[in-house]
């Protein structure tokens, strides 16, 4: 092979190229180990002997590359040696033969995609150079890398590098109309949401993929669980509230496994411990995350340690908040559905509904009501959390935006029977003021022509 190769480096110019290609599908020809050593040879003489030349350098990777992606080479360990040995010999003089290094690069992170390595996938498209001398690259191929960088990180739950290759790729999403990019990179938004305990707009970003028809309908049905799953995790209170309308409307969430919590939620039922359970099962391990309490959250949950207990109330819990995203979600529905049952409840008496210390659960309602999220106030000195009774969900709303209208008798019917009583109410106090027009003569009456 040398003396071939120090042949060929004294034609002329122009037949240099022609010369050292031809050597290529011989060496490829020869076994596994004679094929790496003599390639890794030609690629070295062509790349640092300067007889060689630029011009031809590049002429003869370039046919080296298009062999190597075309599928001559049908052993994949074989061709990853190859791919890898060929990069490690180009990286000094890495300037000159960029584009040659990105189609090399791109095709190492097909063969470690194939073999799942999904981080060193991410790492070698990472190394690739977009301000090439040789060949601009335009925005919509940087996105098309980006996404791709975004989620094979994701496969491996690294969402802190992750999230960063999602920020570049943010910033060029305009770039493309290809839709089979955009719906990669609404798919990588709703999973860094969803890493990032952004639970809410995960929920939705899910159910809103999971309605694209270009979508494989097992990978819809995964995204409506997702999203399902998402906004079970998500904080308590009239934001989760219409999500979960939203997820509960939609006939396809009843033949999900995750049906029965979410209607629960929905209906506000005090779900059971042995009903987390089951749910905690279909959890990731990102959404299993241990949270911890803060040390003011710590003091004020231990405040009511020392008072004495009431003999009509259960014995208080000893634990003094959450332990995971799981748990808080559900206590705070769980005190959000209370305050649907009860008119007031003491701290003793929260705190043995939701596991946790009077001073614990007088916290976690302290919080939600100044975030907005549960109606109330606190009477810290009878240590009593009172609710405000009769009113209606936010994610309901009003109907026609008429307000507080004389409501219907409340008969625990589902948000949608109650949403056509106030159609009805609504329609009614209409044909109330036009009669009251009438007898007044204000409105005078037009007679139907038959």
């Amino acid at each position: 092979m040398e003396s071939k190769l120090a042949q060929f480096s004294i034609l002329n110019q122009k037949d240099k190229g022609p010369a050292f290609i031809s050597l290529i599908p011989e060496i490829l020809a020869k076994p596994n180990a004679a094929a790496s050593a003599d390639l890794n040879t030609l690629v070295k003489t062509v790349v640092n002997q300067e007889s060689v030349g630029l011009v031809v350098g590049r002429q003869v990777l370039t046919e080296l590359v298009k062999i190597l992606g075309d599928g001559t080479v049908k052993d994949t360990e074989l061709r990853k040696c190859l791919v890898e040995d060929t990069l490690a010999t180009i990286q000094p003089r890495i300037v000159s033969y960029e584009e040659q290094v990105n189609s090399l690069r791109f095709q190492l992170a097909d063969l470690l995609e194939g073999e799942e390595e999904w981080s060193d996938a991410a790492r070698v498209l990472m190394g690739i150079s977009f301000d090439s001398g040789q060949r601009a690259i335009g925005d919509a191929d940087k996105l098309r890398v980006y996404v791709r960088i975004v989620r094979l990180l994701l496969e491996d739950e690294d969402s802190v590098q992750a999230e960063t290759y999602y920020n570049r790729a943010a910033l060029l999403v305009h770039s493309t109309n290809d839709r089979e990019t955009l719906l990669q990179f609404k798919l990588c938004q709703a999973r860094i949401s969803d890493y990032g305990r952004k639970f809410l707009e995960a929920a939705s970003r899910y159910h809103e993929l999971s309605y694209v028809g270009e979508i494989d309908e097992e990978e819809r049905r995964h995204m409506l669980v997702a999203a399902v799953t998402c906004a079970v995790l998500a904080p308590a209170g009239p934001n989760r509230s219409r999500v979960l309308a939203s997820l509960y409307r939609d006939e396809r969430t009843v033949d999900l496994p995750t049906y029965n919590i979410l209607s629960k939620m929905f209906l506000d039922h005090i779900l059971r411990p042995s009903e987390i359970k089951e749910f905690e099962k279909t959890l990731k391990p990102h959404q299993l995350a241990k949270i911890a309490i803060s040390s003011n959250d710590r003091l004020a949950s231990a405040s009511h340690e020392n008072s004495p207990p009431n003999v009509n109330e259960p014995a208080a819990s000893t634990r003094t908040g959450p332990s995971t995203v799981l748990d808080r979600a559900v206590m705070e529905h769980n005190l959000l559905a209370s305050s649907k049952i009860y008119n007031n409840i003491t701290f003793r008496g929260l705190g043995a509904l939701l596991d946790l210390t009077p001073g614990a659960a007088e916290t976690m309602a302290r919080k939600m009501i100044e975030q907005g999220r549960l109606r109330g106030f606190i009477d810290q000195v009878d240590k009593l959390i009172w609710f405000e009774g009769n009113q209606e969900d936010d994610a309901q709303g009003k109907a026609g935006g008429l307000g507080d209208v004389e409501e219907a008798e409340d008969t625990g019917a589902p948000f949608t029977k109650r949403w056509d009583t106030q159609i009805r109410l609504t329609a009614a106090h209409v044909e109330s003021i036009v009669q009251q027009l009438n007898k007044k003569g204000l409105v005078p009456l037009v007679a139907s022509t038959a």
